[in-house]
Order: structure tokens, then C-alpha cells, then sequence
């Protein structure tokens, strides 16, 4: 087929020849300096928090912690945490104790492993719901056989064992608990009854023969991060579900799959050798029904969860919904993997505050958008546009390899190509500022900038190989998310200042006391604090040097100033994150503690095997987490 230009790769701008010729951290903060920005922008109140930051006593209230390397959660001074629930622990009254020999009945009714992104819904002053993803599973502690030699009850464990745990809380001498009488407990797994919405809903490659009319499906996993919408449903996002379908068979796998990493080994999991659903020969357009958004109600355990398909199919970071001034609905959508993109979704009719019932199919109608970044030459900013991704638009033809709106939804990595969408260094969470408008991302980390020929270094991703990651934020035209413009820069780039110098050390508001690498997990509260979590390097040397465990820290997007927060185990990632309505607790993840067999025995201690957990904080005298 006729695919045109890839955006990404044109010819490299004069940015580039600045970045060839080594600039360093004071030609960087020069080059961005808040008075340039404030010009380019004109009228737009973006600040450049690049810039040498300021104190950030009035809005960042608690005092800087140092990195740690101990098997523990370490959190700021006067604030307390405490694990609220970890894998394995029982969700219902009857349910069993965490033991590594439970079978596939036992985890069904157990909190489920690898927590990560997560919302607080409030029901009264003492009663309230978490959603929690439970995004895969470490086989290496799964079993005691380590995942070798799977039988059929350990491939459904292992299903079960994924998904969504929802928790009833209820509030007990001031601090939130988990209620095992609760009615709203419930697991939804691998293997939960679902539907398949929107445009993409019936399609022909999304039948199967269990399937014939391609509206029903079963399951959700692999889910990573979440959002949240104005009228109390819970979204979670399917991200790297390829690792779980597999065949023992040979059959051809055309581009359609192979964007999407699919292929006959998957990711050790087994699940195709005893279900068939997971054997691409057998059942080949079942990886297609997932990699969707999915709309849970958390607060009707009978309910059946949706996957919009309208907001695309791609290995979905989180879901950033925000209300537009004009009532339309935005969601703001990474994909997680090298090159790849940044999506948004615009819904054709608007929230109805008033009429909460007719919001339900608000995600099923909109248009989806994909981003191209363009640079000011010689300067880390710039504008942008968001290039619609509707069939019989933009080249998205039968020429080009297009049948319908379907097949865009369906395979909108191909679509976005088609378009010329900017590659990026693999957008994660993303995350509007509640004071100003203003959209922030994650871009983690990317071994392959500059080095594939489809990413080439350029402004919104300046680092070659790109260890560290860094945090690009933008500003919808007019403060309205539906428009097709914006104008971007870097809020921080992450780096290490005590091994490198130049872009490799960081942006102005990164030194030694602050680094870190791998910025994943962000949010903001309601004081417009940006909490910012990392799934990075725990090396603690060479280019990691001086970084310790993952952690969370938290910025000012004003002064740009960022502080350490919390530490987290060994070997663990630091994600997830919501806060109860009056901002004086905190709830994070503790995800893979003790990964590829590292010596944690988090949170339990002894010799006991790591655990993943939900971590509830609060602050000593009651406060509101992260105020002065």
C-alpha cells in the first residue's frame, strides 16, 4: 500500500545541529529562558519552568527527602504510609488468606497483582470505592513452580490474577480501611463478561465463532493506567495484552499484528496452551478485541464493562478525560511503546451535568485525533496540531489500505502513520492541570531516538537513546481542548547531573538532589501540585548513579521547582494514584517489588515473597497532603 511521508521523518530541523554541537545546561536554560517563551507565546500564559526554579515554599509544602536503596516505603517527614491492601489479600468475608499456593478460585476472590493506576470514588463521609488495576503477574512468584510447566488451573490463575480489583472502603478512627462485607467488592478478570461498543463494535475482525456477531467478548487485561469520569464510572486501559496470546502453530502474521507485537512466542505467560481463545492459529482476530479503553461502573457490581471503541486500539497508558468550557468531553491518550503516538478523542455530544444517565455512551460518539509536534528552529517549544483520523480523511482511503471508520479504530497505529503523526519517546500518563489547562506527558524513555530511521532526534524528543525520559506539556489554542492547535514545551527533562553534562544532565530544575529517570505515573491534586512517579533504572550506578529506588516526587509547574516525596522498595516501580475528595489521603502502588527475583521481601519482611501493594498516606496532623 501507498503510505505517505512519516512526519517524523523529514529533514532534521536546526535544533538538531544545536544539539550536535553540544549545547550545554546554560545555553539549554538560555535558549528557553522564561522571557523568550513568554514571548513566543504572546498572549499565552505558559511559563517555562525549564528555567533555573524558584521556591515553591507557598504551593510544595514538606521537606525534600533523600534517594534510598531500602527494601521500604520512605515518605516525606510528618506524613505516614501504610499498606492497605496487597495481592493475595481476601476482597470478601469468605475469601481465603494470601497463600503462593493458592489456585485459580482462591485469587477470583482475592486483590488482584501488579497494582497501577487506580480512582477514589466517594459514597459518604465513611464509605467510599477504590478501582484498582492489576495490570500482569510475576509467575516467579505466582507459583512456587515459578511458571514452569503450566496446567490449566494455573493458566486461570494467572487470568484471574489480572484485571480490576474494585474495594469498598470504609473509613475507621479517621483513616480509610478495606471492607470485606462491603457489596460493592468485586473482581473483574481475564475472563468477565464484556461488550464491545462504538464504531468498531461488530466489525468482521472482531467476530469469532464464539463471538458471531463480534459485540461480546470476555475479559480485560494487562491493564496499566485509568481515568475517571464526571458521571462516577471508572476507565481502565489495556496496554500490552500482545504478550499474552501465542501459538504452538506457525501462522502468517501480517503487519496488522506485528505493529502491535504480536507474534507465536508471546511474553512467557502459556495462557494459548490451554485456552484457545489465546492461539492466534486457532483464533486469530482475538487479539483485536483488545487494546481498547473500558468503562467500568464501580458502583453496580452486576454491570456489564464497555470498551469504547471510539477512543482507538493501541497499548493504552491512561485516560485523561477533562470537560471542555463548552460541555464537549476530551480525553487525552498515550500509547506505550518506542515511536509511537499521542492520541485525543473528542465527543459529539456534550456532558450533561444535570441528566447523569444521559453521559452513559458519551465515550461511543467523537472523533479521534492523532498529534504532530512542530518545532520553533533552535528552541525546545513550538506549536501543534491534531490531525483527525476519520475514514475518507487525510489519506485514511481504501487506497491506503482503509475499509472503514472500523478498521482506522481498530488499527489506529497504521492510521497515524498514514497521517504523519509525530513518533514520541513512548508517551505514558498524561495529566491536565486543574488551575490553567495546560496537558502534561509522561515520555518515559527510548533506546531506539535516533537510532531507527522513523525516530530521529527532534525537538519535543532531543535526546538521542534517551535514557532518562522527560515531560512535555502543551496548551490547547484559546484554553479550548477541541481546537486543532497548541503550543508545547519541555517542563523538565530528566538526567543525571553528577555523571554527564548537557542535555544527558538534565533540564535547570534537575540536580543532584532531585534526579531521577523513567518518569511514568503523574497527576495533579487539587492545589495544581504535579506528582510525578517513575518506573525507571534502580541500578543505583553508572548513568543511574545516586538515583536509588523508583520514587515519587512532586513539581510546581509554575516556579518548576521539584521536590522528593517518597522512596519505594527494591526493585519495584512507584505508579498509581488518587486522593479522597478533601486531599488529605493519598493512595499510590507499589508495583513488582522484588522483580526478576531482586531481594525484596516488601511488605511483609522475613523471607517472605514481595508483594505488590496499595499504599495509603496521610499526614501526621490530619493536613492536606502536600500543603504547608
Amino acid at each position: 500500500m501507498t503510505v505517505k511521508t512519516d512526519y517524523s521523518q523529514r529533514a532534521e530541523p536546526e535544533f538538531n545541529q544545536i544539539i550536535e554541537k553540544g549545547l550545554n545546561r546554560r545555553q539549554f536554560l538560555k535558549a528557553t529562558s522564561a522571557a523568550s517563551t513568554v514571548a513566543f507565546f504572546g498572549a499565552s500564559p505558559l511559563s517555562s519552568a525549564i528555567a533555573a526554579p524558584k521556591d515553591s515554599k507557598d504551593l510544595i509544602g514538606f521537606e525534600a527527602i533523600p534517594a534510598s536503596t531500602e527494601d521500604k516505603v520512605i515518605v516525606a517527614k510528618g506524613y505516614q504510609a501504610d499498606v492497605l491492601i496487597s495481592w493475595g489479600d481476601p476482597l470478601f468475608r469468605d475469601a481465603p488468606a494470601f497463600s503462593q499456593n493458592a489456585d485459580s478460585k482462591a485469587q477470583a476472590r482475592q486483590f488482584g497483582d501488579n497494582n497501577d493506576g487506580m480512582t477514589f470514588f466517594q459514597i459518604s463521609d465513611d464509605r467510599a470505592v477504590l478501582s484498582v488495576n492489576n495490570e500482569y503477574t510475576n509467575h516467579e512468584y505466582l507459583f512456587a513452580h515459578q511458571g514452569k510447566d503450566m496446567s490449566a488451573d494455573d493458566v486461570l490463575k494467572s487470568q484471574n490474577a489480572h484485571g480490576i480489583s474494585v474495594v469498598e472502603l470504609k473509613k475507621v478512627n479517621g483513616k480509610w480501611e478495606v471492607n470485606l462485607d462491603g457489596r460493592l467488592n468485586r473482581r473483574i478478570t481475564a475472563n468477565t463478561d464484556m461488550e464491545l461498543t462504538g464504531p468498531a463494535a461488530g466489525d468482521d475482525q472482531l467476530k469469532t465463532a464464539a463471538d458471531p456477531k463480534g459485540t461480546k467478548v470476555l475479559g480485560t487485561f494487562n491493564n496499566c493506567a485509568n481515568g475517571e469520569t464526571p458521571w462516577g464510572t471508572y476507565l481502565t486501559c489495556e496496554e500490552n495484552f500482545n504478550g499474552l496470546f501465542g501459538s504452538k502453530e506457525q501462522p502468517a502474521l501480517n503487519s496488522n499484528y506485528t505493529r502491535y507485537g504480536i507474534n507465536t512466542k508471546g511474553a512467557g505467560y502459556g495462557w494459548h496452551t490451554h485456552d484457545d481463545r489465546f492461539d492466534l492459529a486457532k483464533n486469530p482476530n482475538e487479539p483485536h478485541r483488545h487494546g481498547w479503553v473500558v468503562e467500568i461502573d464501580p458502583m453496580n457490581p452486576n454491570s456489564t464493562p464497555k470498551k469504547r471503541t471510539a477512543l482507538g486500539r493501541f497499548k493504552h497508558e491512561n485516560a485523561a478525560l477533562t470537560v471542555n468550557n463548552d460541555g464537549y468531553v476530551v480525553v487525552y491518550l498515550g500509547d506505550d511503546e518506542r515511536g509511537e503516538h499521542l492520541y485525543r478523542f473528542v465527543s459529539k455530544n456534550k456532558y450533561d451535568a444535570n441528566n447523569p444517565s444521559a453521559n452513559r455512551d458519551l465515550l461511543d460518539e467523537g472523533t479521534l485525533y492523532v498529534a504532530k509536534f512542530n518545532a520553533k528552529d533552535g528552541e525546545l517549544k513550538g506549536s501543534g496540531e491534531w490531525v483527525e483520523l476519520t475514514f475518507g480523511k487525510n489519506g485514511l482511503t481504501k487506497e491506503n489500505g482503509f475499509n472503514s471508520q472500523a478498521e482506522v479504530l481498530i488499527f489506529a497505529r497504521k492510521a497515524a502513520t498514514q497521517v504523519g503523526a509525530t513518533t514520541m519517546d513512548r508517551p505514558e500518563w498524561v495529566a491536565v492541570n486543574p488551575k490553567n489547562q495546560h496537558v502534561f506527558c509522561t515520555l518515559t524513555n527510548n533506546k531506539y531516538r535516533g537510532v531507527k530511521a522513523n525516530q530521529p532526534v527532534d525537538a519535543v524528543n532531543p535526546r538521542q537513546k534517551n535514557p532518562y525520559g522527560h515531560i512535555v506539556r502543551w496548551m490547547p489554542s484559546g484554553n479550548d481542548h477541541t481546537s486543532s492547535n497548541f503550543d508545547w514545551d519541555l517542563y523538565l527533562i530528566a538526567g543525571n547531573p553528577t555523571v554527564h553534562e548537557g542535555l544527558m544532565a538534565g533540564s535547570e530544575n534537575i540536580n543532584a538532589d532531585n534526579m531521577f529517570n523513567s518518569p511514568d505515573g503523574i497527576g495533579f491534586d487539587n492545589a495544581g501540585r504535579l506528582w510525578i512517579q517513575t518506573d525507571g533504572k534502580y541500578s543505583n550506578t553508572g548513568d543511574f548513579a545516586g538515583m536509588g529506588n523508583n520514587q515519587m516526587l512532586c513539581g510546581d509547574p509554575e516556579s518548576g521547582e521539584v521536590r522528593r516525596f517518597l522512596t519505594g522498595p527494591i526493585a519495584c516501580e512507584i505508579t498509581g494514584l488518587t486522593f479522597s475528595p478533601d486531599q488529605k489521603t493519598m493512595f499510590i502502588g507499589v508495583q513488582h517489588p522484588g522483580e526478576d527475583l531482586a531481594p525484596s521481601h516488601f511488605p511483609d519482611g522475613g523471607n517472605t515473597i514481595p508483594r505488590s501493594s496499595v499504599i495509603r498516606i496521610t499526614r501526621t496532623d490530619g493536613g492536606i497532603i502536600g500543603a504547608a
